[in-house]
């Protein structure tokens, strides 16, 4: 799995983990919810300042976010 696909993979766990919309997310990160549908489905990937804004959105710290990303993309090279 690259990174941009476990990113989306991570983004949607822990959007499903809160149970919000895309559009929820969007208010409440202050992104626009297409930009939201490209980062989930691996087509972008996000800058510092979105990272950032996505954790302070699900109220985990950067750290955790980026932990689950690398975990996902291990996980998937030891497949």
């Amino acid at each position: 799995m690259n990174p941009a696909h476990a990113f989306g993979h991570t983004l949607r766990y822990f959007r499903a983990k809160l149970k919000i919309s895309q559009e929820r997310l969007s208010q409440e990160s202050g992104l626009d919810r297409s930009y939201i549908s490209l980062l989930e489905r691996g087509l972008r990937q996000p800058s510092l300042t979105t990272l950032l804004q996505l954790a302070k959105a699900f109220n985990i710290s950067s750290v955790e976010l980026i932990l689950k990303v690398e975990e996902l993309i291990s996980e998937n090279h030891q497949d």
